[in-house]
Order: structure tokens, then C-alpha cells, then sequence
């Protein structure tokens, strides 16, 4: 019996439903705790990555958990031939860590919605390459299942990666309508109507629906079932995921975006109360940039906005938790709510280098303003460092002129 393990960050919640989904359709399945014994592992021949907000979707979508070192290690098993199956959750987490669409490096994004809303609702999906083209794609016709997301749609920025996935038939599964038609029912805006990629040797997928969640979605596990012990019958030497060609990364930052000077007054928005997110992010910088200090803060440009107009609503500044700055022509006040009125402040509360990242979706007037300290500032501009920060096909990352 094909044994499966069903691997946990903190904050999935989808592991229960997946172990029964597995497990009723013939597999040996089991939770695996991200910081469990490797030994437990020995074992196994396949992976799930569930549903769920690993690390409360800090910094975004899979992205703190996708740079843990246990996804280095499923990176290793998946070039075994054993497959590594990511549901919403786990398909951004395997997007975020490079494993998908190519293998290495970030060329992928699963960005917020075009609604901009967390959509939680039944949709229709079919499959988009032959049967055996990947590890769950071995069944025909539509399948009804929920899906439920805040940040589903697949996009990308780069069109010949577009072209690549279409002709090696790396795009697994679309949604549709009822009738199966790819054309009509878009969920979530993602580019082509995708709802599932796989990669090159088709063994790692990524999936946004949730098939676990009711029974019309087992003949997708029961396909990996049959997958797994086929994979059983062949050899090692006739896997070849190391032998499909690999796309080289475009470069994060292109040169007219690296610097950012704003004439407009400009606001920054610090949390008093503990910020996890911005404590996250350090931890995960860190394994990167080891002497890395981050602060994190929201940022607006006052191009539509007068700042005392937008600092006195409640729902845009709360003086309770946080602590506002305004910047003019680089000088920099402290804003006093009670007192309705800018003070001086002796130095800037910003020391280091500042980031301005921006969702496409948002208004070009807000974003997040991360604040970078490190002993060796040149590690800052590292790409793996810069893709903590932002993924350049969902995000743009400037850095502030001080």
C-alpha cells in the first residue's frame, strides 16, 4: 500500500480532510509535522502539502513556509520520482519555493484575486493535459468541488514561460463550467482560467481547488494511487526530472525600478503592538541575511490625499497601536493625533535601506515600506533575500530615496 505523508506548517487546517481523502481511496496516509524526525519519512512515497494559512499568510501566501528546510529536503525526494502534491495552501507554497512551475527559482505567482475579496464558493474544474501527463491528472470529464482563497490566481510576467507550460502541457487543470467548458467560469482572474500546474516530469502539482474536501473529488487521489505504483514498477534511472530543460530567472529588479523618489507627502504607519508579520519576515530574511534588523510599516503617497484629512479617520490611522510619520522633501515629523498637528523629531525613526513593495492590484499610491538593516548591506540586493520581500510577478519592489 502506497504511503503518503500529509506535511503541516503552523496554521494549515486542512490535514484531516486530506488523510481521509487518501485514505478512502486506498493509500496509507498520515500527518507529518514540519519539525517532526526526518526518520519518519523513510518510508514514504509521496507528499501532500494541505490547505490552510501556513504562518497566517505572513508576508503573503506560502511564502515563509516555502522557506523552510523541509522544502529543500521534498525538493530532494520529488528528483526520486515521488510526487509532491500542493492543495491551495500547498500549491502557493510550492509556487513561492520555485519547485513550481520548473523546478528552480520564482517564475510563478499566486496573487490575491481580481475581486480583491476571499471567494468561498463551488466551482468546476477539468483536466488540460492527457492522463498520464501528471500525477493527479488521470481522470476525464468536470469535477465539482469549493474552493476558498484569498490569493488563487495563477499569474505570471513572463510570456515565454506562458508559452513554455502551454507546449510541454504543464498547465494540469482548468476551471470551467458544468459542461466543461474552459472559456467560462474564471473564478479568481488566473491567466488562462488555470486552476492547477504541474512541473516538467509532471510528479510535483500545485492545485488551488480543494478535491479533499468532498467525494467528487476522489478520482483525483485516486490517480495518484495509481501514479505511485506505477512509480513503484520503474527504476530510478528512468526518472528524468533532472534532464527537462531549465528556464534561467529574469532578474527581480530592472534598473528603472531600483530607485524611487516621491515629491508628494508621504505617510508612514507603524504598529506599537506586536507585529507578527514583520517578526516573520525577519526570521525568515534571516536565513539569508543572518544579521538582518526588518521593520515593517504602511506606506502612502499623498498624490489623492490631504495626510491630516487621511490621518484623523479611524480606519485608515488608529493612535491606540500605532505611531504615524510624515515625510516632506525628506524631512521627517512625527504625527501628534491629539494635538492634530506634525511635531519635529530629532532623527529618523528609519535606519537602514527602504523597500517599497506594491501589489499590482493596489492603488500606485499605497504599499508596504520595509525598513532593512544589515552588517553587510550589500546582502540586502540578493535575489533570494529580495524574493522574501515581494515575488516580482505579483509585486512591484522599489527602494526609497532617503
Amino acid at each position: 500500500m502506497s504511503k503518503i505523508a500529509v506535511v503541516s506548517f503552523p496554521g494549515m487546517n486542512c490535514e484531516q480532510e486530506t488523510v481521509r481523502a487518501c485514505t478512502q481511496s486506498g493509500m496509507d496516509a498520515f500527518v507529518f509535522r514540519w519539525n517532526e524526525e526526518r526518520e519518519r519519512l523513510n518510508s514514504v512515497d509521496g507528499y501532500i502539502l494541505p490547505g490552510g494559512f501556513s504562518y497566517e499568510d505572513r508576508g503573503r501566501a506560502g511564502m515563509a513556509a516555502a522557506h523552510d528546510p523541509l522544502l529543500e529536503f521534498l525538493r530532494e525526494e520529488s528528483q526520486q520520482g515521488k510526487p509532491i502534491i500542493g492543495i491551495c495552501n500547498g500549491a502557493q507554497i510550492l509556487v513561492e519555493s520555485g519547485l513550481i512551475p520548473l523546478g528552480h527559482h520564482l517564475q510563478f505567482a499566486i496573487a490575491r484575486n481580481t475581486t480583491r475579496q476571499f471567494i468561498n464558493t463551488w466551482i468546476w474544474i477539468t483536466p488540460s493535459c492527457p492522463p498520464d501527463r501528471c500525477a493527479v491528472s488521470n481522470w476525464q470529464g468536470t469535477m465539482h468541488i469549493p474552493i476558498a482563497h484569498g490569493e488563487g490566481r495563477f499569474t505570471t510576467r513572463d510570456r515565454d514561460l506562458v508559452q513554455e507550460l502551454q507546449k510541454n502541457k504543464q498547465i494540469a487543470f482548468s476551471y470551467c463550467d458544468e459542461h466543461g467548458n474552459i472559456e467560462k467560469g474564471n473564478p479568481n482572474g488566473s491567466m488562462l482560467n488555470i486552476a492547477g500546474v504541474c512541473n516538467p516530469a509532471g510528479n510535483i502539482v500545485a492545485l488551488m481547488p480543494h478535491p479533499e474536501r468532498s467525494q467528487n473529488g476522489d478520482p483525483f487521489f485516486q490517480s495518484l494511487k495509481t501514479w505511485m505504483e506505477k512509480q513503484k514498477e520503474a527504476t530510478a534511472q528512468n526518472f528524468s526530472w533532472e534532464k527537462q530543460p531549465q528556464k534561467l530567472p529574469n532578474t527581480p529588479l530592472s534598473p528603472h525600478e531600483k530607485f524611487c523618489a516621491v515629491a508628494v507627502p508621504e505617510i508612514f504607519i507603524q504598529t506599537c503592538i506586536t507585529n507578527n508579520e514583520e517578526h516573520t519576515l525577519e526570521q525568515v530574511g534571516k536565513r539569508i541575511v543572518p544579521s538582518l534588523k526588518l521593520k515593517q510599516l504602511r506606506y502612502i503617497a499623498c498624490t489623492h490625499h490631504n495626510p491630516y484629512a487621511f490621518l484623523e479617520k479611524i480606519s485608515h490611522f488608529n493612535p491606540h497601536k500605532e505611531r504615524a510619520y510624515i515625510r516632506r522633501n525628506g524631512r521627517i515629523t512625527a504625527w501628534n493625533m491629539h494635538k492634530k498637528q506634525e511635531e519635529p523629531i530629532p532623527t529618523s525613526p528609519f535606519v537602514g535601506i527602504l523597500f517599497l513593495r506594491r501589489d499590482d492590484e493596489d492603488a500606485s499610491d499605497e504599499g508596504i515600506c520595509y525598513v532593512c538593516q544589515s552588517e553587510h548591506p550589500v546582502q540586502l540586493d540578493q535575489r533570494a533575500f529580495l524574493e522574501v520581500l515581494f515575488n516580482p510577478h505579483a509585486h512591484t519592489l522599489q527602494k526609497l530615496l532617503q
